[in-house]
């Protein structure tokens, strides 16, 4: 096996390459064919489809301003108003194409995680603009596999990375997670030419809080039961926030909460409310890997919650700014990107829990299927303190874990059906006790 200096762009024929765009774009585009017909969705949900449309299946690059550069991101916990305040676009690079995975697994270690071999088989076969126009790429260090893959790709594009403190309560960590803030925007000022001032900042976060405003609305009614929108159609919006301007996003994210509001004042649910309903946690699910919320919804399940990196989370927690002054601004944004993450890298993770128990409570979730990428060991390390603490409370869990290939589907498929007929079980029992039946 060579090792990832020794492969280069040309080792890769014309032909292999149009086979890769073949495969890659036919997944992606079978998976979203999948989301779309489950149910009969709102018309407003059309733009975030055509977003991850035209970037995964079209392949063309993120729908930025003309002109603006754009900013490579591997996590969450980069903040966007940084880069918006520098007058670039952000877009989340991490990925969930098999395709593109089978073309990193020749150049990272067997166990590495999915998702570092998917960003490195598109970082190397280059055919995403979204990958190739990148300016700069952001790497938050959260787990040993996203150390590694910040030293891959500064041989392919500038990579600057960002430490995260693995404490949110000492001062000391905050405050070199502000330096580090301080030395990205440096960064970000010498790859786009552009001042962070404290108006471009503050209007940043503006804007960031106008997406979070209608991300609340979205939330209330995603609580709603029956259902008003299949859980893997609600992911497939999400995902696209990673991919769209701020305001472009809210707008859309609007039209959406709008046509929920008429949905619910006719009764017209997108499933009916005696589905199990299921909230999903663990590693991320990213677009086009959308098994897993798919084999829920095609099994009978509804998936009513995601806790994961490119669900809720990436929005739910709005930006409090008690100081207006820049240091003060930059304060909040740290607080704000660690203190309420419910991310596994940091050594106390009491916060998470609180986090799903109340998820479980506001989503009247019934069970919690918890989804690990094979060789995500800070995912992995989380499971037993999460199932022995939903055990107490009476909510069933399972763990699954997955790759990014097809071939563990069947697999998958009969033991979340089991789970779900698990559940089903369960309700039917709670119900004639209840007297319900």
């Amino acid at each position: 096996r060579p090792m990832a200096s020794e492969i280069h762009i040309s080792q890769y024929s014309p032909r292999q390459r149009e086979l890769f765009i073949q495969k890659s774009t036919r997944v992606a585009a079978s998976y979203l064919r999948r989301a779309e017909n489950l149910g009969n969705p709102p018309e407003a949900l059309r733009p975030f489809f055509d977003v991850l449309r035209k970037i995964f299946v079209d392949l063309q690059d993120a729908p930025n301003p003309a002109g603006t550069k754009t900013i490579g991101t591997y996590c969450v916990m980069v903040p966007s108003e940084l880069i918006w305040a520098a007058g670039a676009m952000p877009v989340r690079l991490c990925s969930g194409s098999y395709t593109a995975y089978t073309i990193g697994d020749d150049l990272v270690p067997r166990d590495a995680c999915p998702l570092v071999k998917s960003v490195m088989g598109f970082g190397e076969i280059e055919v995403s603009p979204l990958y190739s126009n990148c300016s700069l790429m952001v790497i938050p260090v959260t787990c040993d596999c996203k150390k590694k893959l910040a030293g891959m790709l500064e041989r392919l594009k500038p990579t600057v990375t960002l430490h995260i403190p693995s404490s949110k309560e000492r001062d000391a960590d905050m405050e070199e997670y502000v330096r580090e803030l301080y030395r990205l925007i440096s960064m970000l000022e010498e790859v786009t030419g552009r001042q962070v001032t404290s108006q471009s900042l503050a209007e940043a976060i503006n804007q960031k809080g106008y997406a979070q405003y209608e991300m609340s609305r979205f939330l209330s009614y995603r609580q709603h039961n029956p259902p008003l929108l299949h859980g893997t159609q609600v992911m497939a919006a999400m995902n696209a926030f990673a991919y769209m301007p701020p305001l472009e996003w809210a707008k859309c994210m609007r039209k959406l909460n709008d046509a929920l509001d008429q949905r619910l004042e006719r009764k017209q649910f997108a499933a009916k409310a005696n589905r199990p309903r299921i909230l999903v946690t663990g590693s991320p699910i990213m677009y086009p890997n959308l098994k897993i919320p798919l084999l829920i919804e095609e099994m009978g399940g509804m998936l009513a919650a995601d806790e994961t990196c490119m669900g809720e989370r990436a929005l739910y927690d709005p930006l409090t700014v008690t100081d207006r002054s820049f240091d003060g601004m930059m304060w909040a944004l740290a607080g704000r990107y660690t203190r309420p993450c419910t991310c596994p890298t940091f050594t106390d993770n009491r916060q998470r829990v609180f986090r799903i128990k109340k998820m479980i409570k506001e989503h009247q979730i019934q069970g919690v299927i918890y989804h690990v990428l094979r060789g995500c060991l800070v995912y992995d390390y989380e499971y037993p303190v999460l199932e022995e603490e939903l055990e107490k409370e009476g909510i069933p869990i399972i763990r699954v874990e997955s790759d990014y290939n097809e071939e563990d589907v069947e697999q998958l498929r009969i033991r979340i059906e089991a789970f779900i007929e698990l559940l089903k079980l369960k309700q039917f029992s709670e119900q004639k006790a209840r007297g319900t039946v």
